[in-house]
């Protein structure tokens, strides 16, 4: 997309590398502290709590949107995934905050084509891929790596890529996606990068519809109102399971109460007409990701936080949710 087609935006559009990185220089020669929030743009108000949050605590904040082929597989939804680019600029004119009397507005939108980000191309087969890729070993595979394998290695490269070019000294990740989060505060920290430094990537809490609880995504907006009727399912299931790990119920009934929960709700769906079919539950350690064992206990891991996650579809729309149980300090900051 050149310059002269993107939507009227009171935020300064920044459409190339090298415009970008001058940008960014003089940001450098002032001293001053950059902000950035990664996303894919359909933002929600998930997307501008992160927005707000960096406008809380830098000079200066930026905003990418890039939808990123190699995050999705051949079967996925790249092609529809939803742009909404000129609804995204005027969200994000509307954010500001006051800090001790100054006002903060988003200083900037960086908006990166495909060939910028990939000068080798792109193919969302991955055997056909060349160039080169980020893959974090031993922590893609596991939770959601294991229904989306070369997911994690997609969201890798494009976040290294955007790190590169950025240069931020805080990003800001939602916790809806909370295996991509500490993945990437493991991959700043193995890559030894500076900007941002591993400590500087934050997780901000998930924020929920506040009425039934469900989590905010782009995603929502693919499911009818029928089935978004039935879309908190999941959350509800994961709340029954973090009850009974709270009570010192084992891992395998926690999981199992959750899924009987689950099992009901297709069933009463389907009397209606809605499609609903449970991807996964799991509990896993924050750490390595690994899932706990059948018979552990909160009193047998120490009360170290865990994570209870899930996915679910709903009609052809598939959705993920979790919940952070425990000290929640030592995983979200």
């Amino acid at each position: 997309m050149s310059i002269s087609t993107f939507p009227e935006s009171r935020i300064p559009i920044l459409s190339s590398i090298p415009e970008y990185r001058a940008w960014r220089q003089v940001a450098f020669d002032q001293k001053k502290t950059v902000g950035f929030v990664p996303t894919m743009g359909a933002l929600h108000d998930g997307h501008l709590s992160l927005v707000r949050r960096s406008l809380h605590e830098n000079d200066l904040t930026v905003v990418s949107i890039f939808v990123n082929p190699a995050q999705f597989a051949p079967h996925e939804d790249l092609g529809t995934y939803p742009r909404t680019l000129p609804q995204d600029l005027e969200r994000l004119a509307q954010q500001q905050v006051t800090v001790l009397g100054d006002v903060y507005t988003p200083s900037a939108v960086f908006l990166p084509g495909v060939q910028d980000m990939y000068p080798s191309g792109i193919h969302q087969d991955v055997t056909m891929q060349k160039g080169t890729f980020v893959e974090v070993k031993g922590y893609s595979h596991q939770m959601e790596g294991a229904s989306r394998p070369h997911f994690f290695r997609g969201v890798a490269t494009v976040v290294t890529k955007l790190f590169n070019v950025v240069q931020p000294t805080n990003a800001y990740f939602g916790q809806k996606d909370i295996q991509q989060a500490l993945l990437l505060r493991r991959m700043c920290r193995d890559l030894l990068l500076a900007h941002p430094d591993p400590d500087h990537v934050h997780i901000v809490p998930t924020l929920r519809d506040p009425v039934d609880g469900l989590a905010l995504s782009s995603r929502n907006a693919y499911l009818s109102a029928e089935e978004r009727s039935v879309a908190n399912t999941l959350y509800k299931a994961l709340q029954v399971a973090e009850s009974g790990w709270l009570a010192g119920e084992t891992k395998d009934a926690c999981i199992r109460a959750a899924e009987v929960l689950v099992a009901g709700a297709v069933r009463e769906a389907a009397s209606t007409g809605i499609k609903m079919k449970l991807d996964y539950i799991g509990m896993n350690d924050p750490n390595s990701f690994e899932v706990l064992g059948g018979q552990s206990q909160r009193e047998s891991v120490g009360g170290e936080p865990v994570i209870l996650s899930g996915a679910v579809w709903v009609g052809k729309t598939r959705l993920i949710d979790n919940v952070l149980v425990g000290e929640l300090g030592r995983a979200v900051r």
